[in-house]
């Protein structure tokens, strides 16, 4: 979509974008959007309060997901590491986590945790699969919200 292509700084959606997305971009979005908010809905609520937002996983992807003071968002940029203990960044997709390293794009020292999950507590980073069903199943994505926990508390 023209309208995201050259945004310059992190923009807010507002309720009922992610589904105009959706509808003009296709199956590909919908899936990123689904695994996102599935995250977010899975977090332990002691830690964070997205489940408390909505009813269910898909109102709260509806009605909350990278809107205005959601503190998430969605980037197509290199990380910016910086010391800040609420931030945590996740790098989906293994292939373009060892490409942000080899082009010196990303100082990170990942710990390969097995063959697609990866952390860096100091930085606290963390490279999982792609959000796409096939990639980041309901297990993985129980593991990933624990790794994120485990930041959050360490």
């Amino acid at each position: 979509m023209v309208e995201y292509q050259r945004l310059c700084e992190v923009t807010s959606l507002i309720e009922g974008e992610i589904t105009v997305i959706n509808h003009a971009c296709g199956n590909g979005w919908r899936k990123v959007f689904n695994v996102y908010a599935k995250l977010l809905y899975a977090l332990d609520k002691k830690h964070f309060n997205y489940s408390d937002e909505a009813l269910t996983w898909q109102d709260y992807r509806d009605k909350k997901l990278l809107q205005a003071q959601n503190k998430t968002a969605l980037l197509f940029s290199s990380p910016q590491l910086t010391p800040n203990k609420e931030i945590v960044h996740i790098i989906c997709g293994k292939g373009h986590a060892k490409a942000l390293v080899n082009s010196g794009r990303l100082e990170a020292d990942l710990i390969w945790l097995d063959d697609e999950f990866a952390i860096d507590r100091e930085n606290k980073l963390i490279v999982c699969p792609y959000f796409d069903y096939r990639q980041l199943s309901n297990i993985k994505i129980e593991r990933l919200a624990g790794l994120l926990q485990s930041l959050k508390v360490g």
